[in-house]
């Protein structure tokens, strides 16, 4: 039925069809796929096109096994077969020499599969899912103590070049402090680190909740995202990108970038880029020929750069330390930070 024990799937970019959310797949579409690749004992591969003339295309070709996707029963060169709206005369399709995959796929599915797969997906991505103890933002606020693990981010954030309360507001956002807290995606520890990205940074799946190991991990993947956004020259605007990166992904930040480009806003600001960081959740905007990574919930990210910037705020104001960022120094208060003659020596 399926070549080589993996099945491919032709989809578009969408919240209903398929999006990547913190390295996880999801979309009603791609979660009922997803179901009947598991039921099977096939692993499931997911290639998104630009409109339905190529999913058709691509399917006809052999690309893929089966079009996940709402089509109109119109043709006559394919089968329609499986995940099915009757109301609206939609089905998937595979091509006409799958048949046995037809028939399985007839069998497998019943309507409320959707609703089902619907419910697992509004948990996983709800707070409720993810396993964590919730500790103070700040342990000893008199003392100007943060956290447990201050001195790891002390004796890390060099490696990227940020303020240590920058990398205590950040990971106060990811875990609460919880250095057991995991995810339903699978990410870990303090730094909320995928263990895809863990291997990449040569940290050991066995050292994923240790905070030391962790937060260094973080630390190296920040000086990676930095790099990435070497083209954003202004210190704190880079800053606000690797943030943003971080949560979303560094793929759909420059989707963005590249949407701020073209109506005519500034791509290296992040007051611009955040506007299209929000609107990949809209058709118009995701579907644009700009656009290589599709959908994305926009709003977590924005929301996440937001809170990341005003608890580092609140810590600048109670924890010392004056650090250099990247090029810009970063004072002990805000409040009190002085101006600096550019021009002394």
């Amino acid at each position: 039925m399926v070549n080589n024990g993996e099945m491919i799937m032709l989809t578009l970019s969408g919240p209903e069809t398929y999006y990547d959310y913190h390295g996880r797949g999801f979309g009603t579409q791609y979660l009922l796929c997803e179901k009947f690749a598991e039921k099977v004992g096939v692993s499931l591969r997911v290639e998104v096109c630009k409109d339905t003339a190529e999913l058709i295309s691509r399917l006809r070709n052999g690309d893929g096994d089966l079009v996940a996707f709402q089509l109109p029963k119109t043709r006559r060169d394919i089968i329609y077969c499986g995940v099915g709206v009757d109301s609206a005369k939609t089905q998937w399709a595979v091509r006409e020499d799958s048949r046995e995959l037809a028939d399985t796929l007839n069998r497998w599915f019943k309507p409320e599969l959707i609703a089902e797969v619907r419910r697992e997906e509004d948990f996983a991505l709800s707070t409720r899912s993810i396993t964590r103890r919730v500790y103070s933002p700040m342990l000893n606020r008199s003392g100007g103590v943060i956290s447990h693990y201050d001195v790891y981010f002390r004796r890390y954030a060099p490696l990227c070049r940020w303020d240590w309360r920058l990398l205590a507001a950040q990971c106060y956002q990811e875990s609460t402090f919880d250095p057991q807290a995991r995810s339903w995606a699978g990410a870990c520890g303090l730094m909320q680190i995928m263990p895809g990205t863990a291997n990449h940074l040569g940290l050991p799946q066995s050292q994923l909740f240790e905070p030391e190991a962790n937060i260094a991990a973080a630390c190296k993947y920040i000086a990676e995202l930095r790099q990435h956004f070497r083209d954003v020259r202004n210190p704190m605007e880079q800053t606000l990108f690797v943030l943003a990166a971080y949560n979303g992904g560094s793929f759909h930040i420059r989707d963005a970038m590249a949407l701020a480009r073209k109506y005519g806003r500034n791509p290296y600001s992040w007051a611009d880029v955040r506007e299209f960081v929000l609107k990949l959740s809209t058709p118009a905007y995701y579907s644009d020929a700009v656009v290589k990574h599709g959908y994305m919930r926009g709003s977590e990210t924005v929301g996440y750069v937001d809170r990341i910037r005003m608890r580092w705020a609140q810590y600048r104001g109670v924890a010392g330390g004056d650090v250099s960022m990247g090029g810009m120094s970063v004072g002990a208060t805000p409040k009190k930070a002085k101006r600096r003659n550019r021009f002394q020596i």
